[in-house]
């Protein structure tokens, strides 16, 4: 080829060979530059006054006078790691049926997130209101005028409070650098309430108050005395610290008083010794535990039992084991449960039944249940998870039993359990509970029966991530 023809060539391609320089140097460039990185993780505190006002009813009486201690609302807002997750847990005896949809679904949309991505628990303490929309639904459609424990117009009004409450909390959201976890084993609170006899079956029901001194000398029985603390941190500041422990919270009740009891005081200590940390606490599955065998009904067990908790709680706070947290490592899983209702519940024998008003307020939640059930109802159960930390949030009164099988299926994980979500269950016992008989798996204390556990546990199983 001649120089000149070479010369043209040259000039022919130069500006292609620009345009492939210009790539080049592009595509070097952009190679160059960090990853965009992953949300920041943060997290939103909030925490609500939820005693209601005098002359409101709660589960048993009606307010008659508000004293020092409030029932309070509290929770997280975990933001960063995919839709924001909700935690919530309330000072109320429970939050049943429609009541607990709606509940979640307020958190929800003052989270900006959907609603089986939200959690809320009842602590279960009886001087305290019950929610249960369902169930006075009903007794509206039958006409009854006081509707008693199921009187929502302290509820509904007061949920309203909840989107600013958690909209402002979420502007002002921390980062969280870090998790922790500890755990201490709490002493002289928990014992089983269902003591057996030689066959199996329950002899005697040893309740929250036990003034039967010989039942109060039987054995603990089987309890998880362990109290877990996962805490969230910016750098070195603890911003929020959830605590998990399984019992029955009365001390004491039938005051006319609203009171957090012995874990909402727990609560308090710990929050004057970190004013600066927001503490959360839910129940486990405390549905067969209480402090009976430490509890003869004496005013003042109560600040000798929130002694011991707050003193666990601090344990296990100092035994916090911290770890760096990303956005991949948080996580929330879901599995959708339809549970059978016991086969006592008959909806044509309750509306008979609830002709009668003296007894239709107590029946209403029966048939609220039932009715949920027939509508081919699923419950959500639901697992944070944490680094190494798996949280199941369960419906109910559930028995501890549940909790400690969740425990052993995965020893390689640090797993915690809140209950009492979705009320409308009242206590769920394990299979072999229904046939020893007992008040917790009677057909006045239960609207599921024995089916109810292979279906938890089968659910479980899935969230904890065991193959069987």
């Amino acid at each position: 080829m001649t120089a000149g023809r070479q010369l043209l060539v040259v000039n022919r391609l130069a500006p292609l060979l620009l345009l492939v320089l210009i790539g080049l140097t592009s595509s070097a460039q952009a190679s160059d530059d960090p990853p965009p990185a992953d949300p920041p993780l943060r997290i939103a505190t909030f925490d609500l006054d939820a005693t209601p006002p005098v002359g409101s009813m709660m589960a048993y009486d009606r307010v008659r006078r508000v004293d020092e201690l409030e029932l309070r609302c509290r929770g997280v807002v975990l933001l960063g790691a995919d839709k924001p997750i909700v935690l919530c847990a309330i000072d109320w005896i429970g939050v049943a049926n429609e009541a607990h949809d709606i509940f979640r679904a307020t958190l929800a949309e003052a989270a900006g997130t959907t609603p089986d991505r939200v959690t809320v628990h009842a602590l279960h303490q009886h001087d305290a209101p019950r929610c249960d929309f369902s169930a006075e639904r009903i007794l509206h459609e039958l006409g009854v005028s006081d509707l008693g424990t199921h009187d929502s117009s302290f509820t509904r009004p007061w949920l309203q409070g909840l989107k600013p409450a958690v909209a402002d909390a979420i502007a002002k959201a921390k980062p969280v650098t870090h998790a922790g976890y500890g755990v201490a084993d709490v002493e002289k609170v928990a014992s089983n309430r269902r003591i057996p006899d030689e066959q199996g079956m329950i002899r005697a029901v040893r309740y929250t108050t036990c003034r039967d001194p010989k039942l109060r000398a039987e054995p603990e029985g089987v309890v998880d005395r362990q109290l877990s603390s996962l805490s969230f941190w910016d750098n070195d500041q603890p911003v929020a610290v959830l605590t998990y422990y399984a019992t029955h919270p009365q001390s004491y009740y039938r005051t006319g008083v609203p009171s957090p009891d012995f874990p909402g005081i727990a609560r308090f200590m710990r929050g004057q010794d970190m004013p600066d940390t927001l503490h959360v606490h839910f129940n486990g599955a405390g549905g067969n535990i209480g402090a009976g065998k430490y509890n003869d009904g004496s005013k003042k067990n109560r600040m000798i039992l929130a002694g011991r908790m707050a003193d666990a709680m601090e344990r296990a706070y100092q035994a916090t084991t911290k770890f760096p947290l990303a956005a991949e490592s948080v996580g929330w899983d879901v599995v959708s449960v339809e549970l059978p209702p016991a086969k006592h519940l008959d909806a044509e024998k309750l509306r008979e039944q609830m002709s009668d008003p003296a007894i239709a307020v107590g029946l209403a939640s029966r048939l609220a249940w039932l009715q949920r059930c027939q509508s081919g109802h699923k419950i959500d159960l639901a697992c944070l998870k944490v680094g190494d930390v798996r949280v199941l949030h369960m419906p109910g009164e559930l028995f501890v039993e549940y909790q400690l099988a969740a425990k052993a299926l995965r020893p390689d994980l640090k797993v915690a359990m809140a209950a009492y979500g979705d009320y409308g269950t009242a206590y769920i016992g394990t299979a072999e509970a229904y046939g020893q008989g007992g008040y917790e798996t009677s057909e006045r204390a239960t609207n599921v029966d024995a089916r109810a556990e292979p279906i938890l546990m089968d659910g479980i199983r899935q969230l904890l991530e065991v193959q069987q």
